[in-house]
């Protein structure tokens, strides 16, 4: 007899959740939601992808950056039931598949919210104080050269926001204290939250010239792909600096590059980029005046334990035949 058969409710999680010593990055407790009579949760073999027989073996599969594609299904229909996101972006989920196949996919907008909004002001403080450069100056014994890189002053400068949903309104919530003038661009924002958060919503143009510090704050999707490209950063300021927290190929890179290098923006803060991990040879890597970071700055026990209990829920409550929450598909 089967699991379906016999009642199991079989979960996969992904191992690329698992730490090097392979301890999971959201801690013990939060699998308490998963004990529940008739559900068995297993890590899943390391794969880079769902294939066949995975989608045959789970009702439902929680991923961190595992891809699922229309060569993850067979020909028969799949015991697959759910695709349970440990973040918000679903961009390494083929949605139409999921949709033909009646998968829930679902995404974690509560566990990001705060660890990304405060991620890109953790950025911004990183390059309003050159704390990279001075950081290096520091461990070299370059003491006097400090002055040779004096900082960007935040009251009165104008942060903005390439997208302003969830994470990108928290984000203006958490820089209110800086007496900052706060611009965006989003052609789906509810005018009545942004004038309640103080935001002047803009045309993308205007929000390149004006921004000091110019967040990326958006999905990537064929609209917004290459978005922040050679002719958007050609209207910024020379003493702005751009923030993407949200995904590589939103920016193009050799375009970010010849801005950094010719002084036409000041700096950079990098979480993502358009191939990754990226190569230990990108030359963005070799610039005093970019902070980076390897797809995790958000990564806090905060973050990851949201991550992990909205996942968790969404296992269970489609588990108990119910519709979870922040689907994507059903």
């Amino acid at each position: 007899m089967n699991d379906s058969e016999s009642g199991v409710f079989r979960v996969g999680i992904t191992r690329d959740v698992l730490t090097s010593q392979g301890q999971p990055i959201f801690g013990q407790e939060v699998f308490e939601w998963l004990n529940q009579p008739g559900l068995v949760w297993e890590y899943m073999e390391e794969t880079p992808v769902i294939r066949p027989e995975h989608a045959a073996r789970y009702d439902a599969i929680c991923a961190m950056l595992v891809r699922f594609t229309p060569e993850s299904l067979g020909p028969v229909k799949p015991r697959l039931k759910l695709i349970a996101r440990f973040g918000v972006g679903y961009d390494t989920i083929d949605v139409p598949t999921c949709q033909k196949a009646g998968i829930f996919l679902t995404i974690a907008p509560d566990g990001v919210r705060r660890p990304v909004a405060v991620s890109a002001i953790t950025f911004m403080l990183m390059l309003a104080h050159k704390v990279g450069i001075k950081d290096r100056l520091t461990r070299t014994g370059r003491w006097a050269e400090k002055s040779d890189h004096i900082g960007t002053g935040l009251t009165g400068r104008t942060l903005g926001s390439i997208g302003v949903g969830n994470i990108g309104a928290e984000m203006f919530r958490l820089a209110k204290p800086f007496e900052m003038k706060f611009i965006a661009h989003d052609p789906y924002a509810d005018a009545a939250q942004m004038a309640a958060l103080g935001v002047e919503l803009v045309a993308l143009d205007e929000l390149f010239r004006r921004s000091d510090f110019l967040t990326v704050n958006c999905p990537l999707n064929e609209t917004t792909r290459g978005m922040v490209n050679a002719s958007k950063l050609s209207l910024m300021k020379n003493t702005a600096y751009l923030i993407n927290t949200a995904r590589g190929p939103i920016v193009d890179e050799g375009a970010l590059y010849r801005a950094l290098v010719e002084k036409k923006i000041a700096g950079a803060g990098l979480d993502v980029f358009e191939v990754e991990p990226t190569p230990t040879d990108n030359p963005l890597l070799q610039l005093d005046n970019v902070v980076v970071t390897p797809h995790g700055i958000c990564f806090t026990d905060e973050c990851m334990q949201g991550l992990a209990e909205s996942a968790f829920k969404a296992v269970v409550d489609v588990m108990h035949g119910k519709k979870p929450p922040h689907v994507i598909t059903s």
